[in-house]
């Protein structure tokens, strides 16, 4: 597992080059990596798992927040069983809505356990999107309630057209460069899901 890590980890810093999921980083051991999987869903996640994550900001936060850009976050981060790896592979999908502007807007990738060195021992995965796309880091609250998102930049497409004209950079601006959202049931999240059987499996969770 830890070699199908490494790779992973090299495959994201190799192609996701404005992200915040290439910073210094320690490989995670094999029983670190459980425990950290054990809180972000719950329990081992077996043949497949999800957890989901909301936050829908208020009139009183965006206020206070005049510079932050995001409206509403949903994040839902999915494990899966490699049976012929022996592993699991982690991937996220991430979706966002503007304060000043309409529509809905998607971005998804893999992501990998990390040691966070700027954070002193803070276990995280670190994800990105597929060829200088960016990406973002996802931690957990100390109760495990909520998802910590940090990212530098992302691309995020827009739902309605999904094509490489409608992608854009989601920067982190002076409000926009940490999320804290909610845990949530993984129903919530199931609009970031296009896949028919995936959609079908997450709805019976």
């Amino acid at each position: 597992m830890k070699q199908t890590l490494l790779v992973v980890a090299l495959a994201v810093a190799a192609c996701a080059g404005a992200s915040s999921a290439v910073q210094a980083q320690e490989e995670v051991d094999k029983a670190t990596a459980a425990a950290f999987d054990n809180r972000m869903f719950a329990g081992p996640p077996g043949a497949k798992a999800y957890a989901c994550f909301v936050r829908r900001y208020d009139a009183n936060h965006l206020a206070q927040h005049p510079k932050q850009k995001v409206s509403a976050m949903k994040l839902l981060v999915s494990a899966e069983d490699a049976p012929e790896d022996k592993t699991t592979n982690y991937s996220f999908r991430l979706g966002v809505t503007y304060r000043h502007r309409s529509g809905n807007f998607d971005s998804s990738g893999y992501c990998n356990h990390a040691v966070a060195a700027e954070s002193g021992h803070e276990i995280r995965f670190e994800c990105g999107v597929d060829c200088e796309g960016g990406g973002i880091s996802v931690a957990l609250s100390k109760d495990d309630k909520s998802a910590i998102a940090r990212l530098a930049s992302i691309r995020m497409w827009n739902r309605n057209k999904p094509d490489d004209d409608a992608s854009e950079e989601l920067l982190a601006g002076a409000d926009d460069k940490i999320f804290r959202l909610d845990r949530a049931d993984v129903g919530e999240c199931a609009e970031l899901v296009t896949d028919r059987k995936e959609l079908a499996a997450l709805r019976h969770k």
